[in-house]
């Protein structure tokens, strides 16, 4: 008898582990690495810009590097990074809020990194190119299961708030 009960166990142990390693649960576990790691980094360049730099100082790093509207664009950009990292972090409207992330890796890439090259020690465009690719991918995978828009709008009949999770 206790045969018939250990293989009942190693078959219940074999289905939790195909279950913990399923392809849907590696794609969760992954969207949620990415969304933390590039979260807190933007989270933290949203505050250089707005707390350290200065709003003032960061508008005048912008046109100094050439950024039209700097005026304008500094601050939005600073509380965008600020913002937006947050949301990543928490997992909340991650899909608009990635692909405002994106574009505006995409901005600095082409306004400011791609004359320098690829290095970014040489002040090119590599970390901002792989922030522009990470927010991008997040953008279109969604923040996966373990995050507020998963429980906010994953079960929702909305087609368009559910498309937020």
């Amino acid at each position: 008898m206790p045969l018939v009960t250990d293989r009942a166990q190693t078959n219940r142990n074999d289905s939790m582990t195909a279950q913990s390693s399923s392809p849907a649960t590696r794609s969760t576990i992954a969207r949620t690495i990415l969304r933390l790691a590039l979260g807190v980094v933007f989270f933290a360049h949203g505050w250089q810009k707005i707390f350290e730099y200065t709003i003032p100082g960061t508008q005048a790093s912008f046109a100094e590097m050439g950024v039209p509207a700097a005026q304008l664009i500094a601050p939005a950009i600073g509380f965008l990074e600020l913002l937006g990292g947050a949301a990543l972090i928490l997992g909340v409207l991650v899909r608009p809020v990635a692909a405002l992330l994106a574009l505006d890796m995409i901005g600095a890439l082409f306004l400011v990194h791609a004359p320098a090259g690829l290095f970014a020690d040489q002040g090119g465009y590599e970390f901002v190119l792989v922030l522009a690719a990470g927010a991008a991918a997040l953008a279109v995978a969604g923040a996966g299961r373990f995050s507020l828009d998963a429980r906010l709008f994953g079960r929702s009949q909305n087609p368009t708030l559910a498309a937020l999770a």
